[in-house]
């Protein structure tokens, strides 16, 4: 059951911390809900929305500025359907980050509302940086040759995204266009790619064909491929060109000339 405004959060937020024994007053110096136990040792500011929003989120790290307690509640629609709905883990997490608290409430017809902190004040975050997702992001940098995507576009686009992955399989493919039927091990010298025989033998793209036992030759897939992806083929050669540095002249020794004796 969607609530209409704000207002209608405040009596389940408000019966909520009297139940944990703070004493509640609504529109305090433009905070929706402040919470002081009675013996002054906390006080909360709750700030009510009906659904999460990035105004909701500034609105409380502002108060962070007037009490260190911050919580945001918002109401929790189980007929929604839309992404911040479905993604309160996420939402609690930030808020974890940002050090406040998350307060979700869930309305029924014909029963009393539901409250659930996902966030409680001074939670740590669950989600540090994690070192192996680190490496596996560096490791993708790293193996790509050069910056063929236009950042921000994305895969919904409908683009063909350049990754390390589809590098090396262009790589085999153009082995194998230059050097014909070959074998991993032989494609593998030829181009750099480690590990090419796991992808001749996953053949991912379709470019590829085993025609006897250890050789592949290219399929007409890979060439549109190799087509298709000409720009990278011609930075590898600018690259390869690049490491190539041409060896410096031998300087020759310097003539010595001897003067002819003359006679007295």
């Amino acid at each position: 059951m969607a609530v209409r405004e704000e207002a209608e959060l405040y009596g389940p937020v408000k019966a909520y911390y009297e139940k944990l024994g703070y004493e509640v007053k609504g529109e305090v110096l433009h905070c929706d809900l402040v919470a002081i136990r009675p013996d002054g040792g906390e006080t909360l500011i709750v700030e009510l929305k009906k659904t999460f929003t990035l105004a909701l989120l500034l609105q409380g790290l502002q108060r962070m500025r007037i009490a260190d307690g911050v919580v945001l509640a918002v109401e929790r629609n189980r007929s929604k359907r839309g992404a911040v709905n479905q993604r309160f883990g996420e939402l609690a997490e930030l808020c974890r980050m940002l050090g406040m608290g998350l307060l979700t409430v869930t309305f029924y017809k014909t029963k009393a509302p539901v409250l659930e902190m996902l966030c409680e004040l001074g939670d740590a975050p669950m989600r540090g940086r994690r070192p192996s997702r680190e490496k596996r992001l560096l490791q993708e940098f790293r193996e790509r040759s050069g910056d063929y995507n236009v950042g921000g576009s994305g895969r919904a686009s409908g683009r063909i995204m350049m990754t390390a992955y589809r590098e090396k399989a262009l790589r085999l493919a153009w082995g194998l266009k230059a050097g014909g039927p070959l074998s991993p091990a032989r494609l593998r010298d030829l181009t750099g790619v480690a590990r090419a025989g796991e992808l001749l033998r996953s053949n991912y793209y379709g470019w590829f064909a085993k025609i006897e036992r250890g050789v592949y030759r290219l399929l007409p897939a890979g060439e549109a491929a190799l087509e298709q992806h000409a720009v990278v083929i011609a930075a590898w050669r600018e690259q390869a060109a690049a490491l190539v540095q041409p060896e410096p002249e031998a300087r020759r020794p310097a003539e010595t000339t001897k003067r002819k004796k003359t006679r007295p």
